[in-house]
């Protein structure tokens, strides 16, 4: 059980709309535990024997996503040579999770507000209309209000997932849960990796309080369960942790600009900031969108914009050729 506060909100209010079949929208950032969270809902709720579906749509190619959500008819398309079902046939009288629903695009969207409204659809190249009776959750580490500012998420969408919104917090806005949580994964990673190890030592202790997490829970569990198969006696010290702690301790440095006197224009600094995030992430756009914080879908718009090119992507290889 979380003993913050901000975290027992959270589990209180993912109980209480457990029970109902309204739409639920998570929210938080990467490895805050928005699929645990969502597993609870559905294991909390009256659909709890029937399936629970997860699609990861950061994962799928565009061409494919329609196809793993709806379904198709074989011969929908080259290479279909049989009937598939989707993922709203598996979960009807379940629950359905749209994970990374921030990165759909504004064509699939559209078909996925239709299915919301009416609860019906059509299998990819078929005629059949389809009903599905999946309980939608659907969650993103984005701000999608950002993507409903800049065109890229439809608000007739976000105002239909986001019947009830649960926000789950950063690790490093939860410190009392920090400890507790270590110690179970200890337990845990203990008992499946066949190691004596028993507890973590002062020094250890201080270092997982002292790191700033970013990436939460997921990066925690990870560290120990490291930690827990380097040990090499029954407690997990600073060493086996392999965290880097600043002296400052868990504030995370600070960017700041230094703006020249005769000023600079604010597209400028957009352009500078999008260049030096590629270069660090060696042009690869989806690594720069998370250093920036954005969809790779607005970063791609902004690399458009600005007219910016590399001889590694693919739409800019013809001209270098020449």
């Amino acid at each position: 059980m979380a003993s913050s506060p901000l975290m027992r909100d959270a589990i209180e209010l993912a109980r209480r709309v457990a029970v109902a079949n309204s739409t639920v929208l998570l929210t938080g950032e990467t490895g805050t535990g928005k699929e645990r969270v969502a597993s609870f809902i559905h294991a909390q709720s009256p659909r709890r024997h029937r399936p629970f579906v997860k699609v990861n749509c950061a994962a799928l190619p565009e061409p494919l996503i329609e196809s793993e959500l709806f379904g198709h008819e074989r011969g929908a398309f080259t290479g279909a040579d049989q009937r598939r079902v989707g993922r709203f046939e598996q979960a009807s009288g379940g629950t359905l999770l749209l994970d990374e629903i921030s990165e759909l695009s504004s064509d699939t969207q559209a078909k996925l507000l239709r299915v919301l409204q009416d609860q019906e659809f059509h299998r990819l190249g078929g005629t059949e209309l389809l009903r599905t009776d999946a309980r939608i959750l659907a969650a993103t580490n984005r701000d999608l209000r950002m993507g409903l500012e800049d065109g890229t998420f439809r608000a007739d969408l976000y105002y239909r997932l986001d019947v009830v919104g649960i926000h789950l917090p950063p690790l490093r806005q939860r410190p009392e849960d920090i400890m507790g949580l270590a110690e179970g994964f200890l337990t845990h990673y203990a008992r499946e990796l066949d190691r004596l190890v028993r507890g973590f030592t002062r020094d250890a202790q201080d270092h997982i309080h002292r790191h700033d997490w970013p990436g939460n829970v997921r990066e925690l569990r990870n560290v120990v369960e490291r930690a827990v198969l380097m040990s090499n006696g029954d407690e997990v010290d600073v060493a086996d942790l392999a965290l880097f702690v600043s002296r400052e301790g868990p504030e995370r440095s600070r960017f700041r600009l230094e703006l020249p006197e005769e000023g600079i224009a604010l597209r400028d600094i957009e352009r500078i900031a999008v260049e030096e995030a590629l270069k660090r992430c060696d042009y690869v756009q989806k690594d720069a969108a998370e250093l920036l914080q954005v969809s790779k879908r607005k970063l791609n718009y902004a690399v458009h914009k600005m007219g910016l090119k590399h001889p590694g992507w693919r739409r800019n290889k013809d001209d270098t050729d020449k």
